[in-house]
């Protein structure tokens, strides 16, 4: 189970975001085996040492299943920053910071101290209780791939479809191999909103109604059939995990995994 990481949604500031570190750590205790994760907290939204203590604590509740997925951030999220009073600095400098969180949670994890850097200062630890929980870094830009590729255990490409997702895949694997480290150490995801339609006049009527509603995220869209083309597509181009949230009634969810299984 995954959880974003928002003050509110993006675009609805009247509406409450639940924390998902909280969140997580009530799921992952009430059941036990589950994987969990944030798919993305941002870097600069905590402080580095809290975003280390926070995540090594869910990966200790979770019994080593966790995942931390860090983003830089789009303008979709400055008014978050605003309302909590926290910078929102060009997109140069906060893909630094992207790679430097990445870097020193790694480092923090391994049980060394972070020397500090121009974005992260020191931080010595240790972290009590141990964790080390997988980092995924998460966007669809080129600074984000390529900080992926050189200082984290994964990617995650949020709402791409199957071309850009290969694209930047194939990316990832030469830049992992440019920085000296095994692709195969830096897995490539997938992750979006799925709206899906049992067939294409089903479909209509659900993005119709979605539409209506003046969302701030576009989902992928389909029929199921489409959906199955789609992730064989990404399954080609070296897609590790697929993860969704599931657009539409509630009988979407159940329909997404029936799909899945038999793909």
């Amino acid at each position: 189970m995954f959880s974003v990481d928002h003050l509110f949604p993006p675009g609805f500031p009247d509406r409450p975001g639940v924390e998902p570190f909280s969140l997580l750590s009530a799921v992952a205790v009430r059941n036990p085996g589950l994987g969990v994760g944030v798919l993305v907290t941002r870097a600069g939204f905590r402080p580095p040492g809290l975003l280390a203590k926070q995540a090594s604590a869910l990966e200790h509740l979770s019994d080593g299943r966790a995942i931390l997925g860090i983003g830089m951030g789009d303008h979709l999220v400055r008014a978050e920053h605003e309302a909590l009073g926290l910078p929102f600095p060009a997109a140069t400098e906060r893909a630094a910071r992207l790679e430097e969180t990445a870097r020193a949670m790694r480092s923090l994890f391994a049980g060394r101290p972070w020397s500090g850097g121009d974005q992260v200062p020191p931080l010595e630890g240790p972290l009590l209780p141990p964790g080390g929980p997988d980092v995924w870094l998460g966007g669809t830009s080129s600074a984000v791939v390529e900080a992926a590729a050189r200082s984290a255990d994964g990617w995650n490409g949020w709402g791409l479809d199957a071309d850009g997702f290969a694209e930047r895949t194939a990316t990832l694997g030469r830049l992992a191999v440019d920085a000296g480290r095994d692709p195969a150490h830096v897995v490539a995801t997938w992750g979006g909103i799925v709206l899906v339609g049992e067939d294409q006049r089903d479909l209509e009527l659900l993005v119709e109604e979605r539409g209506a509603r003046g969302p701030a995220w576009t989902p992928w869209t389909g029929t199921v059939d489409d959906l199955r083309r789609f992730v064989r597509r990404l399954a080609d181009a070296g897609c590790a995990w697929f993860i969704c949230t599931a657009a539409g009634p509630d009988d979407r969810l159940e329909l997404i995994g029936r799909t899945l299984r038999e793909a």
